[in-house]
């Protein structure tokens, strides 16, 4: 198993754990179960949220400029460096700022850092597990190509469209 199905593998465990019959994944409750604590601030545009240690604790900040869709896989793609790299989060220092820290920023969505495509698979798996996936679209005799139809099974999983397309495009 590659690193990339691991960190899916254990986005499935934790929505597995939840005993999930129906999206959205609460993923700010989940983040809090698992001990992070969630924060919201007005950060620059390009600047998604980031994951780091305050006083032993996990902190995932989030956008709070940004739309909650967005801010939902903010979280969950910070929960998957909680998750998967803690180690490298408490290792990891930010001098001006003082605090150990991962950004999210348009770098980390390009998807060319190992630990980025990790903590991406691991929030795409999170907040449209494959599964429930699968369930909803066997449910309907529906085309796939059809937008709003689309965009309904997007916004039962509170993802964006484009989210969802590239969900689909993996499966």
């Amino acid at each position: 198993m590659n690193d990339l199905e691991e960190a899916r593998e254990s986005a499935r465990a934790l929505v597995n754990k939840l005993g999930l019959k129906a999206p959205p994944v609460p993923v700010e409750k989940l983040a809090k179960a698992l001990g992070a604590r969630v924060e919201y601030t007005p950060f620059d545009d390009e600047l998604s949220g980031m994951a780091f240690v305050r006083d032993g604790k996990p902190v995932i900040g989030v956008n709070s400029n940004h739309h909650p869709n967005r801010q939902r896989f903010t979280i969950a793609h910070e929960l998957a460096h909680v998750v998967l790299h803690r180690s490298k989060l408490d290792a990891t220092v930010l001098i001006d700022k003082g605090r150990n820290f991962l950004p999210r920023d348009s770098v980390s969505a390009e998807g060319i850092d190992r630990l980025e495509m990790q903590a991406n698979a691991f929030a795409s798996e999170l907040l449209m597990p494959e599964r429930l996936v699968r369930n909803m679209l066997s449910e309907s005799s529906r085309d796939i190509q059809d937008d709003d139809y689309l965009i309904s099974i997007a916004s039962r999983f509170r993802v964006s469209l484009a989210a969802l397309q590239f969900r689909l495009g993996r499966l």
